[in-house]
Formats: structure tokens, C-alpha cells, sequence
């Protein structure tokens, strides 16, 4: 019976010691997403910018794109901004969502920051945030021709990130049509 007492807490702490380095060797930012090779989920937003007809499930299809899901309160999406202006300078479509935001602040975010979006929709009440699935900003989704999740990227996207993951895959749903 001593013997069992002596041994239970070496036991215990084998078992967190195994518990705790299962859990380091996972990648936080690599979360599996249920929405993967499923449709977007239906949303109709309004618009982050004036005069803007905002942004909906069906506006994000025809070709493959990027939906950018930001916050102008959001100190990653001002890391992340450099990068995306500049997939924006090489043609790369990206849709955003204002996630969590008032319209107006997401306006001047990105007056101030510069415009990275093709369309843009304020998503006040985090609703399509939630819909999507999405637990902080930024993250990016990537969608094909026909509206389905093929990747999500949680956290700002770097140029690495681009050219080693999210391109490869943007130009494999190119060719697929």
C-alpha cells in the first residue's frame, strides 16, 4: 500500500509529462477548419466602404480568391496589410470581411492603410464570423470558382506563407477551372 502511495504521484506526472509534450509538438495555427470542400456559408453584409454594395456568399465565387476576414482594432491585420496590398498589385482577387467592427472605423482603417479589397462587407455583429468559424482575426480564406472553402489560414499571411502554401494552391484551382 506504501509502495502505491509512493509510486501514484510519479505516475501522474509521467502521464502530464507524456500530456503536455503531445500538446507541443501540435501547431496552434494549423486548426482544422469544417468547412473545408463545403460552400460558404450564406451571409449578405453591408458595406464597409460609402456607396458600396457590400458583400455576399454569391459575390464570392467565379474564380478562386482570397476572403480576407479583418478589424481595424486588429494589430495582426496591420502586419498582414502590406502583404495583401500587394497581392492586390498582382491581380490576386481578395474579398474582405469587417469583422466585428462599426463601418465606420473599418472605412478608415483602410482609407488610411490602403485598400486591398475587391469588395468589402462589415460584419458588425460577428455573425458570418461565426458562421465561418472564425475565433480571431486576422484569417484568410481560400475559395474556388464555384464558393467552397479549400484553405483557411489563421493569422496574419506573410510572403512566405503565400508563396510556399496559398499560391500553390490558388494556381492548382486556377487550372482546375
Amino acid at each position: 500500500m506504501k509502495r502505491l502511495i509512493f509510486l501514484a504521484p510519479i505516475v501522474l506526472f509521467g502521464a502530464m509529462f507524456v500530456a503536455f509534450a503531445f500538446g507541443l509538438d501540435r501547431d496552434p495555427s494549423k486548426l482544422p477548419s469544417t468547412l473545408i470542400d463545403r460552400p460558404l456559408p450564406t451571409f449578405d453584409l453591408p458595406p464597409v466602404r460609402a456607396g458600396d454594395v457590400g458583400l455576399k456568399t454569391t459575390d464570392v465565387s467565379g474564380q478562386p480568391r482570397l476572403l480576407n476576414v479583418f478589424a481595424s482594432w486588429c494589430v495582426s491585420c496591420r502586419i498582414e496589410h502590406p502583404v495583401l496590398l500587394e497581392l492586390k498589385a498582382r491581380g490576386v482577387p481578395i474579398d474582405g470581411l469587417d469583422w466585428k467592427d462599426e463601418a465606420a472605423a473599418g472605412r478608415k482603417y483602410l482609407t488610411e492603410q490602403g485598400d486591398p479589397y475587391r469588395m468589402a462587407g462589415n460584419d458588425q455583429s460577428g455573425r458570418a464570423g461565426i458562421d465561418l468559424g472564425v475565433a480571431g482575426v486576422p484569417e484568410t480564406f481560400l475559395i474556388d470558382a464555384h464558393g467552397r472553402v479549400r484553405y483557411k489560414h489563421i493569422g496574419p499571411i506573410s510572403p512566405d506563407d503565400w508563396t510556399n502554401t496559398i499560391k500553390p494552391l490558388m494556381d492548382k484551382l486556377r487550372a482546375a477551372g
